[in-house]
């Protein structure tokens, strides 16, 4: 019991104090929950006014449980309330100062950093992409036969059977969707953009259900969230609330280190794997994603992926910038 309690502390002491206008509803929250569930409650214990600006976070028990195996020597992960979680990043979304819609010539920029199962090794890439998508550069590689750091700029032909999108067509798209969470919802599941093999003429539509379909693109979303619109992106984790099965663990970890909240949905068709998708504690910005192998994944017979393997993925930046080789 000393050393639950010992690590309840040193990990309380990670945490900001949350502010009054947090603390109170949620208090308040806390006992209505008691009242109602009386004695079942059993041993557990709410936490809330002990966490700080990753949200005033419902539910850990005095002998936490890992939600899923974890490799070696990292520590367990902390399942948290899901809906309360979600409440206050979109309170915090909401109040981001409105950034400029970026125009067709300018570039967006990311530095994303990869590190592969079962190794220590990290790949750094850096890419620019021009915003109408027209263009795209890179830094050379002597491996490539080009010259090594040099800023290397190549036309993009487009591909009338590629159904990507550049950064304006993402950016025109996610305008154009409703701030209301429930329509959101409701757009993002009809979009048939989004439904596998749908600008396929002659192919049915994906199996895929609505709900794994409105997480992923929600996530899509998210994840390059260079110019998201305030009151939209606060619409976002909202309708993430709604969508059944959707879990955060505190103490998911990109690929640099970085430990955060890991998002990700019950249910979902992954296999062998459960991918996280990672906020930042406090800010609930994008930080990277996390596969996590619960089993071990075989080809051929042969065990190709163990059990506890990770792959992880960290968006270092993600930025509009003038011209390529610009970082900033």
């Amino acid at each position: 019991m000393d050393d639950d309690l010992r690590s309840l502390r040193e990990w309380r002491a990670e945490i900001p104090e949350p502010g009054q206008e947090w603390v109170i509803p949620q208090r308040r929250r806390m006992l209505t929950r008691i009242r109602g569930r009386g004695r079942t409650l059993g041993r557990r214990l709410l936490l809330v006014g002990a966490l700080g600006a990753a949200a005033a976070l419902a539910v850990t028990t005095l002998r936490p449980e890992p939600p899923a195996p974890n490799p070696a020597n990292t520590p367990p992960l902390v399942q948290l309330d899901a809906g309360v979680v979600l409440a206050h990043a979109a309170e915090v979304a909401g109040r981001r100062k409105s950034a400029q819609v970026p125009l067709p010539t300018q570039w967006h920029y990311t530095k994303t950093l990869d590190k592969q199962p079962n190794s220590d090794a990290a790949i750094t890439r850096e890419v620019w992409m021009r915003y109408d998508g027209k263009q795209s550069a890179h830094l050379g590689s002597a491996r490539l036969g080009q010259k090594e750091g040099e800023l290397v700029i190549r036309d993009v032909r487009l591909d009338p059977g590629d159904d990507d999108l550049s950064s304006q067509q993402y950016d025109v798209k996610l305008r154009a969707l409703p701030t209301d969470p429930r329509k959101l919802l409701a757009k993002v599941t009809a979009d048939r953009h989004w439904i596998e093999g749908a600008h396929e003429e002659g192919v049915p539509k994906s199996a895929e259900p609505d709900d794994a379909r409105a997480y992923r693109v929600i996530m899509l979303y998210l994840s390059r969230y260079g110019s998201m619109p305030p009151r939209l992106e606060a619409a976002m984790y909202r309708a993430l609330a709604l969508i059944p099965g959707v879990r955060i663990e505190q103490g998911v970890s990109d690929a640099a280190g970085r430990s955060g909240l890991g998002i990700w949905r019950e249910g979902a068709a992954d296999g062998p794997s459960r991918r996280y998708d990672i906020l930042e504690t406090g800010t609930y910005r994008y930080l990277g994603s996390r596969m996590l192998w619960l089993s071990d994944e075989s080809w051929d017979g042969r065990v190709v992926v163990p059990k506890g393997a990770v792959w992880s993925r960290a968006l270092l930046s993600s930025v509009i910038v003038d011209r390529p080789g610009r970082r900033s």
